[in-house]
């Protein structure tokens, strides 16, 4: 099937039939493209996880129109998870609660808590509310890519993970870049599991607290397995002075380079100039990945970003897409 123009109201209304029917989606955000299926229809979660090869136990983010809609799928919501989602939805923030008992069991992976979130992108708010319109309270949507591999920002992106069989709405490339920051809310304090393009530090100030450490038992949550975001080339991460000296050395042939060091000038090797902006890197990372990958690289030499929480979600993805 043709990419349909998330503009266009008839494509948003096939779009939103295609979920009530319990068939999937792929539909942009903010954040990262997902893979939408009604999250209130356990066989079609199924599907999600067939289509990306994603074990089961391995919990889904619903994505809902607003906080009512939100409320349907908890148990019920926390003073701190209420403060974060009035400070921060519609946006790119993941707030975990206590599940409504008998709701969405495949979607949260079985587990007796789940993660909510309510998108900002244009397309992805009016998909929801068709669906609202349709009865679908709320759409389970993980990144649009095969498990564990680097996380879609443009609607090309899901085509060349799944084809054309898969509708896909296209609404332009994704705004952050990277997926969104999630927080567990259903301790006495939060926890802090996966960062994103949200600083920690401005969570932290709408809190008036200081966001734990995940631990055992903290909720299993998306994106936070040890090793993710990966592409089909292997990814070194290195230390600035580290990167230089490998430079120096000649880079081996199929090596890409993504860095703020400038390579030697009769270096041959593809590379892309690492911006000093956090926002601009998580922007543009899964698709300079991408890009490396369809250039035939087969090793990509990454520079590892400087110290401080504002590039904490970029960290997390590369050392991820290392560890892979």
């Amino acid at each position: 099937m043709p990419l349909l123009d998330g503009r266009d109201p008839r494509a948003l209304e096939a779009a939103a039939d295609t979920i009530a029917a319990g068939r999937l989606v792929a539909f942009p955000t903010e954040t990262v493209y997902g893979l939408g299926a009604r999250a209130d229809d356990d066989a079609a979660v199924a599907r999600i996880f067939a289509a990306k090869g994603r074990p089961a136990d391995h919990p889904l983010i619903v994505h809902v129109a607003d906080l009512a809609a939100a409320e349907r799928f908890a148990a019920h919501f926390s003073a701190a998870a209420r403060r974060l989602a009035d400070a921060f939805w519609p946006g790119p923030l993941t707030v975990i609660v206590p599940r409504r008992h008998g709701v969405a069991a495949a979607a949260a992976g079985g587990q007796d808590s789940i993660g909510l979130r309510l998108p900002s992108h244009p397309v992805a708010l009016a998909l929801l509310r068709a669906c609202a319109h349709r009865g679908v309270a709320g759409v389970a949507g993980p990144s649009a890519n095969r498990f564990g591999r680097v996380s879609p920002t443009t609607a090309q992106h899901v085509v060349d993970e799944f084809g054309d069989a898969l509708v896909v709405l296209d609404g332009g490339p994704c705004d952050v870049g990277i997926e969104s920051a999630i927080v567990d809310c259903t301790r006495a304090r939060p926890t802090l599991l996966r960062p994103g393009g949200l600083d920690r530090r401005r969570l932290e100030a709408t809190l008036g607290d200081v966001l734990a450490a995940p631990d055992a038992a903290s909720p299993r949550a998306p994106g936070t397995l040890a090793a993710h975001y990966a592409p089909r080339a292997r990814v070194r991460l290195l230390a600035p002075a580290d990167l230089a000296r490998a430079l120096a050395g000649g880079v081996p042939a199929g090596v890409a380079v993504y860095s703020r060091t400038v390579l030697p000038a009769p270096a041959r090797a593809a590379f892309k100039a690492m911006p000093g902006d956090p926002a601009e890197v998580a922007h543009e990372l899964f698709a300079v990945l991408r890009d490396f990958d369809a250039g035939g690289a087969s090793a990509i030499w990454v520079e590892q970003p400087p110290p401080g929480p504002e590039w904490d979600g970029v960290r997390d993805r590369l050392v991820r897409a290392a560890a892979a």
